[in-house]
């Protein structure tokens, strides 16, 4: 994953635009020989600054980052899709049989030649990564080239990330794709089972968290501006860092023992294992008093489940499972 302190975690619709003239950034053209617009078009938006107007939906899309595919995805739009990248852990598997039918064009972020090889007029980025300045992909760039971006809103809400966000970033995608009912039937169903969660531990008491990252030296963790704060409350948690006023970042880990935290959520991707991290905490003597870490309380996450995508209800789920065993 990359790390949200050099690129901070990661939408409000930044499509891209369109090689074939979906979008612009001053909305469409008139004339008596224009083609009939689309139902709802055109339609603009503005998304983590940049404003776009879309004269019809994008047709040629590249997704960057798992959980802006799984978006994409669930909202029925894979025939738009020419390639996608940077997976963090296994598709989820009802989406499998047609991710496995996109061209993947980099295990991590493609380079500029092939971003643009596969001639998108749109990519969707899940972290600022995504867009690097370095590598010649920045939003500003990729417009010069006829490209519209869009960028998962977790990076750039300047309040909290929760369930309303997710609704923003589930419609506006819709609404750019013309595609507003699935949007809504989306949103609905997600908050749908997660009212199911909050109810079944209406009287169960708050367990203290400590989300584990990453980090040796230091302590990579979920801070309170992430959806992945929003999360652990609703699966019945407190987060002993929502007071970190960013999605993610370092603490020392005099603050974890000071913080006394009774259970550690593991988020489970890339090469270091699940295993090793538990290892790495429980064989560090400084951690030995911490009731988390004395009473081997563990729950794990896997990555794409604790960032703003169509994964939040299942992860309020398997968390608050974890937390609270027995719990309906």
């Amino acid at each position: 994953m990359p790390r949200i302190r050099r690129v901070p975690l990661v939408l409000i619709p930044l499509l891209l635009l369109p090689l074939t003239g979906c979008g612009s950034d001053t909305g469409g053209e008139d004339g008596a020989g224009a083609a009939p617009a689309a139902d709802g078009f055109p339609y603009t938006v503005t998304n983590c600054g940049t404003k776009t107007t879309f004269d019809a939906p994008p047709e040629r899309v590249v997704t960057m980052n798992q959980h802006v595919t799984e978006v994409m995805l669930a909202l029925g739009l894979q025939d738009r899709l020419v390639g996608t990248a940077y997976l963090d852990d296994d598709v989820l598997p009802e989406y499998r049989s047609a991710y496995d039918r996109i061209e993947v064009l980099a295990k991590e972020y493609p380079s500029k030649e092939v971003l643009l090889g596969a001639n998108p007029d749109f990519v969707y980025g899940g972290y600022d990564s995504a867009f690097d300045k370095s590598r010649g992909q920045d939003r500003a760039e990729l417009r010069r080239n006829g490209i519209n971006t869009r960028l998962n809103i977790e990076n750039c809400t300047g309040d909290g990330v929760g369930v309303d966000q997710l609704a923003t970033e589930i419609t506006q995608v819709a609404r750019t794709f013309g595609v507003p009912e699935r949007g809504r039937k989306l949103i609905a169903r997600e908050r749908r089972r997660i009212a199911a969660v909050e109810a079944g531990l209406k009287n169960a008491s708050p367990r203290s968290v400590f989300v584990y990252d990453s980090g040796d030296s230091s302590a990579f963790t979920a801070g309170g501006k992430g959806i992945g704060n929003e999360i652990v409350e609703l699966a019945g948690g407190r987060n002993v860092f929502a007071d970190l006023d960013a999605t993610f970042g370092d603490v020392s880990w005099e603050q974890v023992i000071k913080r006394r935290p009774e259970v550690v959520v593991i988020y489970d991707y890339g090469g270091t294992t699940v295993a090793a991290k538990k290892k790495r905490l429980l064989n560090d003597p400084a951690l030995a008093d911490v009731p988390a870490i004395r009473n081997k309380r563990f729950a794990v996450l896997p990555l794409s489940s604790a960032v703003l995508g169509v994964r939040v209800a299942d992860a309020v789920q398997d968390l608050a499972g974890q937390l609270h065993p027995g719990t309906p």
